[in-house]
């Protein structure tokens, strides 16, 4: 069983930013590719980003993409979303997820765990 726990969160300025962590209690952390999702008010879970077991090979959601940066640190055991120039429209929960498996996808239906979310609000 892998336990995810987020961080980071917050009510930030539109063109401000934040650095999301997700904690992941698993001794083999490093088997794993991470992602992060948001959700929006009334909409479905979308795809944010994804990394790879090493870190070598990454993807984003075209929204997102030159404004966020996924990474991760193995001996940590933890994720990172580094999140720049945000506006209003990246306002959700952010969910990070790991799947069991060390190739990244944006396929959320692949993921095995879920972390319980952190609210990222962002003012005009």
């Amino acid at each position: 069983q892998v336990q995810l726990v987020e961080s980071g969160g917050g009510l930030v300025q539109a063109g401000g930013s934040l650095r999301l962590s997700c904690a992941a209690s698993v001794r083999t952390f490093s088997r794993y590719a991470m992602a992060w999702f948001r959700q929006a008010p009334g909409k479905e879970r979308e795809f944010v980003a994804a990394i790879s077991w090493s870190g070598g090979s990454t993807r984003y959601a075209d929204s997102v993409k030159g404004r966020f940066t996924i990474s991760r640190d193995n001996a940590k055991n933890t994720a990172y979303l580094q999140m720049n120039s945000l506006n209003p429209e990246d306002t959700a929960v952010y969910y990070c997820a790991a799947r069991n498996v060390g190739v990244s996808t944006d396929d959320k239906y692949e993921y095995d765990y879920w972390g319980q979310g952190t609210q990222v609000t962002v003012s005009s």
